[in-house]
């Protein structure tokens, strides 16, 4: 639920890439890719429609060009693009040229039946005769599947897992029958794929990489790029809550801003200046992590730095750790029985599940039972239901970076109050309101998941702004 890779999108920006990625590796196994002289690529649907607006042929590019969204050095975005354009060539996953321009993706307005997020790779040989046609779909957070692997059952559960989770009831029934917390429940069932010592280090790993998204965000002022010009404003807000404080690094940020003295009506304006740093990187291409997608990406950092900042400034790594672990499992629970995806579900499938998962893992912080976590998830999603996904532009700016403070603000007010009630006088409890979002997706009307046809897509639009 937590990948690390390059804005704007996890959807139509991470996804692709990685099916990019999936798709040469399918051609090494089937021993094509030696034959490969010329690649074309169609998308489809919402990738189509919004696709300009979230880099999605960037993202294309790149992946064919070999780099990876978790690596790359960003600065090397721009020249691998521009050699492309200039060359109409392409150094095919990094070892050989081949024929290819960004003309060779073609936008196609129609949907594909089985997921609004579909692209389709097709390599041809030196007599232009066609050799691969493979069609992948990007179903949100960075997560792919192939088209012949379309009725794998989401819900299947590893095997070996000590506590086989598809529903939050299975997860508040195990926290209750081995009296241990969201966060231990869940280390269990991962160290079945991996080391504790691999788990943790991957999770200070993206921790680490919220930190420096959080930093560089409000230490970067200037126009967002895309043509919306939408001036950057976590630097100024920024300034003006650090006040005298001095550092020369991020180690010494973290420390100033942890011992910094905070008045109660600044709380609102550091949570809400910690996420917009994090959306303002993640809509120039830059690095943050999907939590669960890119566009969400903003809440789950802000609310965590709020713990540690404002809550808990004895707050240690191990704190940063459960706080994830859960934050995980609850993102899961989602994507198990509803989506995360905006192209699907609208902004709630991905502010709204962000908002959940970091009112959950807020509440397990602050001293909350299982069931109490649990009611903070659906009390953050009871109030996200229904929110449309409708960027001006296809960009991931307005109204996308605002709503990721709005979500952290929620997340913080469910935990608070989820904390003051028995979770036992719940009447809707957290599998509802799941289910309730997931049917509300449904009945929603197409132009307001991500396509840029309706809402404030269309009643504001390019030409306003």
């Amino acid at each position: 639920m937590l990948k690390i890779g390059v804005g704007p999108s996890s959807s139509h920006t991470l996804g692709p890439w990685r099916a990019a990625q999936n798709w040469i590796q399918k051609l090494k196994n089937e021993n094509l890719f030696v034959n490969i002289n010329t690649v074309k690529v169609d998308l489809y649907g919402s990738l189509s429609l919004t696709g300009k607006g979230h880099a999605t042929d960037l993202a294309i590019a790149l992946g064919l060009s070999g780099t990876d969204p978790e690596f790359i050095p960003i600065d090397d975005i721009n020249n691998i693009i521009e050699i492309i354009k200039l060359k109409n060539k392409l150094q095919f996953n990094g070892s050989k040229e081949i024929d290819f321009s960004m003309d060779s993706i073609l936008f196609n307005r129609e949907f594909l039946p089985f997921h609004s997020n579909g692209l389709t790779f097709r390599g041809f040989d030196s007599n232009k005769k066609e050799i691969s046609n493979e069609t992948y779909y990007s179903i949100g957070g960075g997560f792919v599947i192939q088209e012949e692997n379309q009725n794998i059952n989401p819900k299947d559960t590893h095997d070996n897992f000590p506590y086989p989770i598809n529903k939050a009831v299975d997860l508040d029934k195990y926290c209750k029958q081995e009296q241990k917390s969201i966060s231990e429940i869940v280390l269990e069932n991962e160290t079945v794929l991996k080391t504790q010592d691999e788990i943790y280090s991957k999770l200070d790993h993206i921790w680490n990489t919220m930190l420096e998204c959080m930093y560089i965000g409000c230490h970067t002022e200037g126009i967002l790029p895309g043509g919306l010009n939408v001036k950057r404003r976590a630097f100024a807000t920024h300034q003006k809550l650090i006040k005298d404080t001095k550092y020369d690094n991020l180690n010494e940020w973290i420390s100033g801003i942890r011992n910094t003295e905070v008045k109660f009506r600044e709380i609102l304006k550091w949570v809400s200046c910690l996420a917009l740093a994090v959306n303002e990187v993640n809509a120039s291409l830059g690095r943050v992590v999907t939590a669960p997608t890119n566009g969400s990406a903003g809440v789950i950092p802000a609310v965590l730095m709020y713990y540690m900042v404002i809550e808990n400034h004895e707050a240690t790594i191990d704190h940063v750790r459960k706080f994830l672990l859960t934050a995980g499992e609850i993102g899961s629970l989602f994507k198990k029985n509803a989506t995360i995806s905006a192209a699907m579900g609208g902004c709630q499938a991905e502010i709204g599940v962000s908002s959940a998962m970091a009112a959950a893992a807020l509440t397990e912080l602050l001293g909350g039972t299982p069931s109490q976590c649990l009611e903070a998830s659906e009390i953050a999603m009871e109030h996200h239901l229904g929110l449309t996904c409708d960027p001006i532009g296809g960009l991931v700016q307005i109204p996308c970076i605002e709503r990721n403070a709005m979500g952290a603000i929620k997340a913080i007010n469910a935990a608070e109050l989820a904390l003051e009630r028995n979770p036992e006088d719940a009447v809707v409890p957290l599998d509802k309101v799941i289910e309730t979002m997931w049917e509300t997706a449904k009945d929603m009307n197409r132009n307001y998941k991500e396509t840029s046809e309706g809402g404030l897509a269309i009643t504001v639009g390019l030409a306003d702004c």
